[in-house]
């Protein structure tokens, strides 16, 4: 499989009255219209977020949802994700086609579910996070992979000064987080140049090459913190190089091991990037963000959760962990589920 993908943006509708279910739907149709979808998996996409948006506001006291579209092994897909601030839900229960907490017919979970090839959902004190993946339907059974993203710009903004891109060739995985100086459009233009020059490479390079080109493509700009990880997808063997305050950590098993970047700004100016050599045995989680995301989260505080879709952890980090006063940028994938 080869990839070549640049993250975009996530786009948040709020949903606290029934008037914004529309706005949902018609949201989620231009995500589809942005993968690439046709007429009839459109629709697909637009009956699930119809349904749960329907559902925020219904059952779950309001809350929002966020869109974007995802890489898939062939071709592209579409992401929804609710958030509500409800009582939460055991969703073995709601996919029984007539089972209800709130006096409806009970089709709505049942009918997304039928739509999506990943459907996961959360429940805590905080209340419920469900997050659904559509792919074409002519797509193959493995065509979701493993990854999660979520990309969001500051409050009140509408550029996002952070930016990610992925890279699966030649059996080597090459993971990239930028997060430009600041926030706002200069920001969004020293990082979205780095992720345009890495796409453009003919072949994705060692970590420290990855930095380097992103140096010279930021030069002239206000520069940024960055790090890639790049990963033999056989061997599990990780090359990890970054330089400022990008976070990276492997969660394996119930260890969680952080990888180190160096002082600097990518495109102004840093000392040396250096390649730090780990390993990560197939099912290790790796965790990649922006300090838009507080660095103090651990998963042991959530049980199980490490276990399930990187979509669905990132979903969970990011809701209480933003800091909610800069652009926030969080990137989760399985290693090893990659081929």
């Amino acid at each position: 499989m080869d990839l070549n993908f640049s993250g975009p943006l996530t786009r948040v509708v709020v949903v606290e009255e029934t008037t914004q279910v529309g706005q949902a739907r018609r949201e989620a149709l231009r995500v589809a219209a942005e993968a690439g979808f046709n007429e009839i998996d459109a629709g697909r996409v637009a009956l699930a977020a119809t349904e749960m948006a329907t559902n925020l506001w219904r059952h779950g006291g309001g809350g929002r949802m966020t869109l974007s579209v995802i890489a898939g092994a062939c071709g592209q897909g579409v992401e929804l994700c609710t958030f509500d601030r409800g009582p939460g839900f055991v969703l073995a229960q709601c996919l029984q086609d007539g089972y209800s907490t709130g006096g409806s017919q009970g089709l709505g979970m049942a009918a997304i579910a039928r739509q999506a090839r990943v459907m996961e959902a959360w429940s805590d004190a905080r209340g419920s996070i469900l997050v659904v993946r559509i792919h074409p339907e002519r797509a193959p059974r493995d065509a979701d992979l493993a990854y999660g993203a979520v990309r969001l710009p500051m409050k009140h903004e509408l550029a996002c000064g952070d930016a990610w891109h992925l890279r699966v060739q030649d059996q080597k995985l090459a993971l990239t987080v930028i997060d430009g100086l600041g926030h706002g459009a200069l920001a969004a233009e020293a990082s979205e140049g780095g992720v345009r020059a890495l796409a453009a490479l003919p072949t994705a390079g060692s970590a420290v090459d990855a930095i380097n080109d992103l140096h010279a493509a930021l030069s002239g700009s206000r520069g940024g913190a960055a790090a890639v990880a790049c990963v033999a997808l056989g061997s599990g063997e990780i090359d990890y190089a970054g330089v400022g305050n990008i976070a990276g950590s492997l969660l394996i098993g119930d260890t969680s091991r952080g990888m180190a970047s160096m002082p600097g700004i990518v495109g102004v100016q840093y000392r040396k990037a250096q390649a730090f050599s780990l390993h990560a045995p197939a099912g290790t989680l790796l965790v990649m963000h922006s300090d838009g995301l507080q660095a103090r989260w651990s998963l042991r505080d959530y049980p199980g959760l490490q276990h399930r879709h990187p979509a669905l952890v990132v979903a969970v980090l990011q809701r209480d962990f933003d800091r909610g006063r800069d652009d926030v940028c969080v990137v989760a994938l399985r290693v090893g589920a990659f081929r």
